[in-house]
Formats: structure tokens, sequence, C-alpha cells
């Protein structure tokens, strides 16, 4: 492999990475705290509708960015409100958010189909992007990149240095010890579910803005979906949810580097390679002696009652 196509192919691979960093960093903080929201899918794909009508209208990208990130706290706290006031099922409610995100995305977006925008450019940080090889990938990225590494830095901290971190686990482990201590469960869990739709609504936004800068039906392509694996994949960790988003973000540009090596690959099996990625990690990790370790916080899905 020459130089230039390992350069483009860091380069690539990093984007690949943020929208499913973005919305696997707001899964592990809701699931922290017990939230299991299976609507990621649906809240990627209006995150990314809203952004890119925003974006269209204004003819900024940065007021696009704001609206999608305002439209998935919108949906968390539609999530919270069903879940935790009105107590229904966090696994019907999250499925039904990813319907009827997908279906109101696709209506909202109908006349924006295949209209493209000036996407938000790259940086270009003197000096090292000119660096051979890593220069581009590393200091020649768009700005939402980094605010997703920083957002994995801040959410290693909180979860793993702070006293609020102490406070979310303690809610996903135990609510109902939790509130006997005094812990408010449905205000942080409301806030982490919250958390969690704004980072899928910027991950939508990535990929509409970013990644692709115009609006396609269904343009996440399952990516919501793969996010909740990672997050079991990384055992709910940060740092680990921080790698395994990139390499995903690689397997879905293997076509890339399998074409400039000058291997013919079918278009249609590289991009099912995230996926089977996906499910053979899992089946690989279920079969690990040590698999408890990788366990989901014992209060995960499980609705709280405050009077009980």
């Amino acid at each position: 492999m020459d130089a230039d196509l390992a350069a483009t192919l860091l380069f690539s691979t990093l984007r690949a990475g943020v929208p499913l960093l973005f919305c696997a960093l707001g899964v592990l903080l809701a699931e922290r705290s017990g939230m299991l929201n299976l609507g990621q899918e649906g809240m990627m794909l209006m995150g990314a509708v809203t952004g890119f009508i925003a974006a269209s209208k204004t003819g900024n990208t940065e007021i696009g960015v704001l609206v999608a990130g305002l439209t998935g706290i919108g949906f968390g706290a539609l999530f919270a409100f069903l879940t935790l006031v009105l107590q229904t099922n966090q696994v019907a409610t999250g499925l039904a958010m990813t319907i009827f995100g997908t279906g109101l995305s696709a209506f909202l977006g109908e006349n924006y189909v295949g209209t493209a925008i000036e996407g938000i450019a790259p940086l270009h940080i003197p000096g090292l992007s000119e660096l051979p090889l890593i220069g581009p990938g590393l200091f020649g990225q768009d700005w939402l990149l980094y605010l997703a590494w920083l957002l994995a830095l801040g959410s290693y901290w909180l979860l793993h240095r702070s006293r609020a971190g102490l406070k979310i686990t303690a809610v996903g482990e135990n609510p109902a010890v939790a509130h006997k201590i005094g812990l408010p469960v449905r205000s942080i869990r409301a806030l982490m579910a919250c958390s969690g739709g704004l980072m899928a609504g910027l991950g939508g936004a990535y990929l509409s803005l970013v990644y692709t800068p115009l609006w396609t039906e269904g343009m996440t392509a399952g990516r919501g979906w793969i996010a909740l694996a990672l997050v079991v994949l990384a055992g709910w960790r940060t740092g680990l949810v921080l790698v395994a988003a990139h390499i995903f973000g690689m397997a879905g540009i293997l076509n890339l580097l399998l074409q400039g090596a000058g291997i013919p690959v079918s278009g249609q099996i590289m991009a099912m390679a995230p996926y089977l990625l996906c499910i053979v990690a899992l089946v690989l990790l279920s079969r690990q002696r040590n698999f408890s370790r990788y366990q989901s916080p014992p209060g995960l899905g499980q609705n709280f009652y405050p009077d009980s």
C-alpha cells in the first residue's frame, strides 16, 4: 500500500467512525443510568434531516448542527417522559421511536432528496496537516470530528473520574437503592436520556452535513443499531467505545482498501462487512469464560417506581 492510499484510508476511517462514535457515546451514557433506548436509529435520522433542512434554509452549517442536536434532545426528552412518567416499556418505546423517526424523517425530507449543500469543510492546522501519512488524517479533519473526540474524553471523565459518574452508575445498578439513599433517580435518568438523544442527533448531523452533505431517505443505514452493539462489545467502557467505533468505521470503507490493493470484491459484499463484523464479534464475546465482565448494568431497561 503506497503512502497516499494509506493517508486516504486513515482520513476516511476516522470520518466513517464519527457517526458511530457520537451515537455510541449517547447509548453509553443512557445505559449506564439504566435507560435502554432502542430508538437511536430514528433519532439519528431525525437529526440528519432537521440539520440538513436548517443548513439548507439558512446557509449556515453550524445552525444545522445546533438544530440537529436540539432535535435529538427533544426525542430523548420524549423517551424519558414516556418511560419515566407514563411508565411505558423501554424496549417497546424505543422501537416505536425508531419507526416514528424513520417515517417522520422521510416525510420531512421528501422535498430535499438528492439536494446537495456545501458541507462542513475540513480544518487545516498549519504545519501539522502537511505531515506525511498522518497529517491529513489527524490534523486535517472537520471540527465535528474533534468535538466527538472531546466528548469521548469528557464522557470518560464523567463516568470514571467524577462524583456525578458515581451517581449515574448507582442509578443504573440499582435504582431502588439509589432512591433510598436520596439520589434523584428519575431526574438523572431523564438527563442521561436527553444526553443520549443529543449525541444521536449530532451523529445524524455528521452524516448529512459532513460525511455526505446531502439528504437521502434512510441514510443512517443501520448505524444506530450498530452503535447499540458497539456499547455491548466495549463492555460499557468509554475507551473501548472510541476504539470500536473507528474499527467498525473502517469496516464500512473496506472497499477503498481492497480496490486500492487491486482486489476485485463485490460492493454489496463490502456493504455487509460492518454488520457481519458485529455478529461475529458478539458471538465470539459470548463464548468467553469471563463474559460476565461484559454484562450490562443490572438496572438496564427496568422501569423505576418511586413509591414502590
